[in-house]
Order: C-alpha cells, then structure tokens, then sequence
C-alpha cells in the first residue's frame, strides 16, 4: 500500500508497465471495462486531479471509474471521484440519507443500463469493491435497526465463535474434523473472556458488533441489486461472478476497545468505553467513524486464529469466495477446497474468456502472469487436487509459505494492534517458526515444527526461494510507522506553498504538517461590516485542523483525532481592510506525536498564543484534503460551522511554510540507512 511504501521493488506501490492489469487486457480485446468502488492501488503521490493518471484506473485499462483513491473512505461523506474529478453528490441532502454503499450501486446499474443500450453485444468487466466492509462501519440506520432486532451478538463472541464454528461445519465450509482453535487469553493477543465485562462494555460491544454487521448486510443487499441488473438484461447465465469476501481476515485495527473514531487507532490512540457510550444512539452516522473491538474480529475470523495484518496465520488470510457462471457451472451451491489465492483471479479470467495473457504490450515485454486458473474446478471432480502447489505470504515481517500440503510460518511477536508508532520490535530474522499438515489440521491447530524439523527446514529453504523470486526482501516490521519514512511527493522539493482561494488540494499534494514546524499566512481583505469563513483547512471532523474568522474573530482549531480540540481565537474581530492573519507552529521535536507552541498574530500583533501537549502521531485523514477559501465534507469542529462555510471577504493569498521532519536520531539513522540501502 502506497502509505507505506518503502521504495523496494517489491513494496513501492507501483504496478509497472510490464505488468499489465485485466483492465488493459480485456480493453484491448474489445471489453467495456469499469472499476467501482476501492482505488488503492494508485500511489498518494499521484492521486490529484491533475494526474499524472497513469496509475489511476483510467492508466490501468478501465475506461469508466467511480471511487474512491484510498484505503478507506467516510461512507456518508466520502473522497468520491468520477473518473479523474471529484464529485459531492450528498451535497444539499439531509445528514445520514444519501451513503456510497447504495449510490455505488446505483452508479454501477446506470452505467451497465448505458452500456447495454449502446453496445449491447459487448462483454463486460465490471470490477466492484465496496467500502465495506473496512472501516468506518457506516450502514444506514435501517440496517442497524434490522440487525439489532435479530439479537445476535447478545451472547459475546465466546458463545458467537462456537455458533459460527457449528454453522460452518453444518454447511460443510470446513471439515468434520476440523479444530476450533482456543481463545487466545495470553500473550500476544491477550483478549478478555465476555463473562469477565462490566455492562457498560457489554453493552458498547454488541452495538459495535450490530453496526458492523448491519453493514455487512447493507452492502450484500445494494451488491445484489447490480446483479439482479444483469440478470434483467438477460445475461446472467453467461456471466463469470467471482465474489471475494475480502483480501485478507477480518480487521483488528480497531483496538481491543473498539473505537468511534478509526484514525485514532491507527495512530495507537485508544477511545475508552466510557467515551465511546456517548456515541452510543448514533454510532455508525455520519458523527463516527467506527471501529469494533478485536475479539469480534477474532470471533469473526472462526476458526482460525489471528486478522488482519497477519501473513503468518489464515485468520489474516483466509476469506470466502463465490463463483457463479450459470452457463458453465452446473454443481451450484458445490464446495471446493483446492487451495487457491487472490494471484489466481486473473489467470481464471481469461482461460474462462478465452483470452491468451499478451506477451507484449505497447511494445513492452510482458512478465509471466503469476497464478493458477481456478477454472479446473468448477465441474470436474470436488476433490481434485489443487494446481496452485507454492505460495508464499509476507506482510510487516511476518511470513509463511504453503507447499502441497504443508504450511510453515513465524510466530506473532506482537499484535498487528500493539505496533504503534514508537513501538520497538525485535528483527523479523530472529522470529520463530511454526509447521502444520493442512491435509490433517485445516485450522493451524497443531504445530508439529518439533516432530518434523527436516520438513520445517525444507519450507523455511522454499520461502527464501520464493521471497527471491518476488521481491519480498528486505523485510520491514515497523508497521504503520513506515508512514514516516520519505516517499514520492505530489508537489516535490517544495518548501513554500502559495495559493489563492477557492481551490481544493489533493491528498497526494498537500503540504505537510505532521511532526515538524509550520507557517500558515493568509493575505486578506475584510469588508465593511465584518467577515466570516474558512481560510484554509486540512482534515475535518475526525482529524485536522484550520484557520478561519468567526463572527469576524480568527481562530486557529486543531484537531486532535476528535478525541480533543485545541483552539486559538483573537478577542476582537477583524476590522475592514486588508490584514495579514498568520499561524506559527513550533514544534516540541524531534520525536513523534510531541506538542508544541501555536501563535496566532494579525499584522504582527499577537492575539492568542498556547502551548499543547501533543499532537498526532503519523496518519493524517486520508479521505479529506486541503480546502482554501471553503470547507468540504466535513468541518474540523461542529460547535464553529457547517461546510462549505465560505470565506466572505477576500484572499489575496494564502502561503504555507512546512518545515523540516524532526525526527530522533535512532529515526534520522533509520532513513539514512534505508536511503543508502536505496542507492546501493
């Protein structure tokens, strides 16, 4: 992910030119081609509307595209482009009544409704990811009202996990012998038994689990509306359907108390359930970005152990799939257990399209496709072995590797939500290793490294192999700290930004701010009367800050993960005329998340002035941008205005001076070193 990219070929973010997607391939072979929903696989650095686009879909073969440039995105408010422009469609609409999950859907019917009546005859890519359902948990309030009257997280996820795990083998998901895994009540998950919560905990808990389920729902329901668009058409039976629950396991990423407010999370600042229960009646609106504590997720990832953001562990990897192509499938609603992996979508693609891989592109010599067609599966024998025999797993330095049969992975040292910034961990070289014989242990139940070290050995030789092979060194385990580490810039080299109003900047372009000095000057002109308005801001009601006269007085607001609001404001408002408002930040550095000394002055004279403990460590909002002479989406505090809130007078200019990054010297080492490895 381009957050945290480190500049390694195997972990810049960037999909090069020899490595055409199934965009560009089915484009070329006379298919519309379509992306909704989830872009995270074009770099920060090149997500503005200015481009450059070759790493937008439009780059990657995908002649239409509505979504969103990010990981996440608020679902009521979000970062919403269409093809290359950004778009506000929710904009005059009543709070909480317009929401991407069904907008997405729609969008996605109108332009199969288009498509067909222009190109009737014409195959088809519609590639379809949905918010959902990452974080923050926003389903409608119908769906909250529909899950809760259900009832089904009154129990805890103790009881939860053993209804999943009898489910799962009454469908025949899993197999008969399959272990339910044990809760994992020591070190490193360490996560509390439900019997041993307080009622307050009970109670925030099983809301948290209802919003996210009902978002669950909400989502499959609008899903299910496109699909019921192609078969209107006619052209159900003839189309390939392959719908993934997810590239990895269930998220952790909401701490172990859950959260109203995920980007305070991400940067390892918790919410406690004390705070969380004034949310309590609106959670999942447009007031929260919200997050589930950790053990529904464990719950939801039955019966393997570990989430999200662990290789080493099916519960990060393993997700539910469904194929459906009516004309050629005939054993609907059969099971398949071949062992497959998200590299094996494409090649599935084209045998089923009849489609070769291109050998060259634009004149570019194409490297082999990696993967195995899963089309072998679909009618002939169940329990045919799998064709896909080798695959490796690696993410923040854990790893594992499959084999025929076997599986061989590190031990996690430290849970995904325990690697926070300033965190220390030991080398990823030094992690110790686990073996399990799937073909006898579906869950990871028994680790037999004890019984089979030969074969241990063998495994640990073929992941080395294959990190070779795929660009999987160097290992970095610092998780979300990486964000810190010098990437590509929208607006590189720059150390003075100048702007004139209204303008919107980019993610991808925006100054940066975090962990270092800043200089805000704004150039004004005020009429007769008084004024009012954003000057400029970045972020909004989750995370942020900016700088704006109200009722004519300037205020600077910074605010810290909606968690706390520090607020500098003059007492006298701003008289007619042309002034010079200037915000001057100092940083309290090096190191991250450190407070510092804010001074707002008006013409030189100094009207507030306040020290503030600390401020955000690494990750800024991602699903925002930088507003000058207006505020989009969502305001940095609530109590002061409403969006767009205009600036009333004039701007001349507004010039915005970052300074440089104050890192420790263990970090100022860490850069340099990964530098000179860069240059080696």
């Amino acid at each position: 992910m381009a957050e945290l990219a480190t500049g390694y070929p195997g972990y810049d973010a960037i999909i090069t030119p020899d490595r055409t997607t199934i965009g560009r391939i089915l484009k070329d072979n006379g298919y519309a081609t379509s992306w909704f929903g989830k872009d995270h696989n074009t770099p920060e650095w090149v997500a503005t509307e200015v481009g450059p686009f070759d790493m937008w879909p439009s780059g990657y073969g995908f002649e239409y595209f509505y979504g969103f440039p990010s990981g996440e995105t608020n679902q009521w408010t979000p970062y919403l482009f269409r093809n290359h422009t950004a778009i506000f469609p929710w904009e005059g609409k009543p709070p909480n009544t317009w929401n991407l999950i069904t907008a997405m859907a729609d969008d996605a019917i109108d332009y199969l409704r288009r498509t067909n009546a222009t190109h009737p005859d014409k195959p088809f890519l519609l590639y379809y990811a949905p918010g959902a359902t990452h974080a923050p948990h926003h389903p409608t309030k119908e769906w909250i009202d529909k899950i809760h009257a259900m009832h089904l997280f009154d129990g805890g996820w103790n009881k939860l996990r053993e209804t999943i795990f009898a489910n799962q083998k009454r469908l025949g998901v899993i197999p008969p012998d399959a272990r339910l895994t044990p809760w994992p009540s020591g070190a490193p998950a360490n996560l509390k038994e439900w019997d041993s919560l307080t009622a307050d905990e009970k109670k925030m808990f099983i809301k948290q689990a209802e919003v996210f389920a009902a978002y669950h729902a909400y989502n499959d329901y609008e899903t299910g509306r496109v699909i019921a668009e192609i078969e209107r058409q006619g052209k159900l039976d003839n189309t390939l359907i392959i719908w993934l629950q997810g590239d990895n396991g269930n998220s952790a990423e909401g701490t172990p108390e859950g959260t109203y407010n995920d980007l305070a999370a991400y940067n390892g600042v918790q919410t406690p359930v004390k705070d969380q229960l004034r949310f309590y009646d609106v959670w999942g609106s447009n007031l929260t970005a919200p997050h589930m504590a950790v053990a529904w997720t464990w719950a939801f990832d039955t019966p393997y152990k570990w989430t999200k953001q662990v290789a080493s562990h099916f519960g990060g990897t393993r997700s539910g799939a469904v194929i459906s192509w009516p004309a050629r499938i005939k054993d609907k609603g059969g099971i398949r257990n071949q062992f497959h992996h998200m590299i094996d979508v494409v090649p599935t693609i084209l045998e089923a399209a009849a489609i070769p891989a291109p050998e060259h592109v634009d004149g570019i010599k194409q490297v082999p496709i990696e993967g195995v067609s899963m089309v072998y599966t679909f009618d002939a024998d169940p329990n045919a072995p799998t064709r896909h025999r080798t695959q490796y797993f690696e993410m923040g330095g854990e790893r594992g590797i499959y084999h025929d049969g076997w599986f061989a992975n590190t031990k996690v040292v430290l849970a995904p939500w325990q690697n926070n910034p300033g965190v220390k961990l030991e080398s990823p070289l030094d992690y110790k290793w686990e073996l399990y014989d799937l073909s006898k242990d579906w869950t990871q139940y028994e680790d037999v490294a004890a019984k089979y070290p030969e074969k241990l050995k063998e495994m640990q030789a073929l992941f080395v192999e294959e990190a070779k092979k795929y660009n999987v060194f160097p290992l970095n385990n610092e998780g979300f700290q990486r964000v810190l580490q010098p990437r590509p810039s929208g607006s590189p080299g720059l150390t003075e930004f100048v702007y004139t109003a209204p303008v919107s900047i980019a993610m991808g372009a925006m100054p940066p701010y975090v962990g270092r000095d800043f200089r805000i000057t704004a150039d004004i002109d005020v009429p007769r009367g008084r004024a009012e308005g954003m000057l400029i801001t970045e972020g909004g009601r989750f995370d942020g800050w900016g700088l704006y006269l109200l009722k004519g007085k300037p205020v600077f607001t910074y605010n810290m993960l909606d968690v706390e609001r520090f607020r500098w404001e003059g007492k006298q408002a701003i008289t007619p005329g042309r002034h010079t408002v200037v915000f001057d930040f100092k940083y309290d550095g090096p190191g991250l998340a450190k407070g510092g000394t804010g001074v707002l002055t008006v013409d030189g004279r100094e009207v507030a002035r306040q020290t503030i403990p600390h401020t955000v460590p690494a990750l800024v909002t991602d699903d925002e941008w930088m507003d000058v002479g207006y505020d989009t989406r969502t305001g940095v505090d609530d109590r002061d205005y409403q969006p767009p809130f205009p600036f009333t007078g004039k701007i001349n200019k507004i010039t915005f001076n970052p300074g440089p990054p104050e890192m420790t010297a263990e970090q100022m080492k860490r850069t340099e070193q990964m530098k000179a490895r860069g240059r080696d």
